[in-house]
């Protein structure tokens, strides 16, 4: 039987450079809601706040990644299934096989993460189910602070203002600098 709702998320699919992340999260019944959407449309202050909670009342949650190696090995796609894959196994890694055999997921997009549960995708998940919200903060969160720290390893990148994405400063740094050695260097610049 079915007792719990797992959302999951990526985070990172468009950038030219680093990691894509993903967060799976369930959260319990009286997890404050309104705070959630998806987090693309929340501020960093909102997100960060909304983090705090999820990870403080959450009744499960984990994160995963891929690398940027692993990106131009096996696609951005692959990349973000398995990024999801090992987020779920982060947050069931301490949880009795009673306990997974209630889970099912949803998942954001058209693709589902090999995982041991039953597994559904949906477009626009993140905006729709709370626990794929909460996944999706927790996935952008991260996304972002590991870019802050590649920032400070190669500034001349800017990654703490763009976050690897596509922008005219990046492909400008790029092209002035060569790619960084987090490239994604099987995406066009």
């Amino acid at each position: 039987m079915i007792q719990f709702l797992c959302g999951i998320d990526e985070a990172g699919r468009g950038p030219l450079a680093g990691p894509v992340y993903a967060a799976a999260v369930i959260l319990g019944d009286g997890f404050p809601v309104e705070i959630l959407d998806d987090s693309k449309k929340l501020s960093e202050k909102k997100r960060l706040a909304a983090e705090k909670l999820i990870k403080e009342r959450a009744l499960a949650w984990g994160i995963g990644f891929a690398t940027h190696e692993e990106i131009d090995s096996i696609n951005i796609l692959q990349a973000s299934l398995t990024a999801m894959a090992r987020a779920f196994e982060n947050m069931t890694q301490k949880m009795s096989a009673d306990a997974l055999s209630g889970i099912s997921c949803i998942v954001d997009g058209t693709f589902c993460p090999e995982v041991p549960v039953p597994c559904r995708c949906e477009p626009k998940a993140d905006g729709n189910y709370p626990c794929v919200m909460a996944a999706s903060i927790l996935a952008k969160n991260e996304r972002d602070r590991v870019m802050c720290e590649y920032d400070a390893l190669y500034p001349q990148y800017g990654y703490k203002k763009h976050k690897g994405y596509p922008t005219k400063a990046h492909k400008e740094a790029c092209r002035e600098f060569g790619p960084s050695p987090i490239q994604r260097l099987s995406f066009k610049i």
